[in-house]
């Protein structure tokens, strides 16, 4: 059975699917859609073309769907959808697509976003997310599955962050971030595996064994990195986690990706 609380505002024009509970002073526009066993809590605003999937949870002063900050933007007709089973805490804040970026905002399912989190537009979030207090995406940003950012971190835009990675709290990342990586710092350099998050997600350790092999194939000083990833991919062909990393780098070849520091032995 559907709840929403007398003080709510709900457009007629509103798809409001079974089981969902909307709270006090909460605000949903026209073109919104809210699948069932959702709970939107109070003083939620929600607006413009959104699809918010089955059983999420948004906290209060949340404002999702409003236009994006992008002065190119001209009012264009642009999407945010929204998976299912995540949880949004207060004041996060998440804009459609713009006519760059294909006009969409994905957010993928079981997703946490903290108190304070930015999704700019035309970003596109995976699955089992973890974003802490205050971390806030430029436009056109990808985070892949299982990546975790830090608390007050900021992504630069176009940014690629790839899954099962982890970016340490408060850094300045404006590179993309290698699958299994972990990197820290403003600019964010890479400081090794995100092992433990390996170890919590239950790879093997002959899986970690070859991760670790292959890192330091890849970003050793000799050399070009066409001729390691060659090496790598000629060693680990059949390891997909090693592929993760090795596919990832060659998608997008325009792209720079974060590195060691000079002189590091991290990992």
């Amino acid at each position: 059975m559907t709840k929403i609380h007398p003080t709510a505002i709900v457009d007629s024009k509103a798809k409001i699917e079974t089981n969902v509970e909307i709270g006090p002073y909460s605000i949903i526009g026209p073109e919104v859609t809210v699948k069932e066993s959702s709970l939107i809590k109070s003083n939620v605003v929600i607006m413009g073309s959104t699809v918010i999937g089955k059983q999420n949870i948004i906290y209060p002063f949340a404002v999702i769907g409003n236009p994006p900050q992008d002065l190119k933007f001209k009012g264009e007709k642009s999407d945010l959808i929204i998976g299912d089973n995540n949880t949004f805490r207060e004041y996060v804040t998440i804009n459609p697509g713009t006519k760059g970026g294909g006009l969409v905002t994905k957010i993928g399912n079981n997703c946490l976003l903290m108190i304070g989190v930015h999704i700019a537009h035309d970003c596109a979030i995976g699955d089992n997310v973890i974003l802490a207090n205050n971390v806030s995406l430029a436009g056109h940003v990808s985070i892949d599955d299982f990546a975790i950012l830090g608390g007050l971190s900021g992504v630069h835009q176009f940014v690629r962050i790839g899954c099962h990675s982890m970016v340490g709290a408060m850094s300045g990342v404006d590179s993309d971030v290698i699958p299994y990586g972990s990197v820290v710092g403003n600019r964010a350099n890479l400081s090794g595996l995100n092992i433990i998050g390996l170890k919590r997600r239950n790879f093997s350790r002959k899986i970690i064994h070859d991760l670790r092999k292959a890192y330091r194939l890849l970003f050793a000083p000799e050399g070009t990195i066409q001729e390691r990833l060659a090496d790598v991919s000629e060693e680990f062909g059949k390891n997909e986690p090693v592929m993760d990393i090795v596919n990832f780098i060659i998608g997008d070849t325009t792209r720079a990706i974060c590195q060691p520091k000079n002189g590091s032995k991290s990992i």
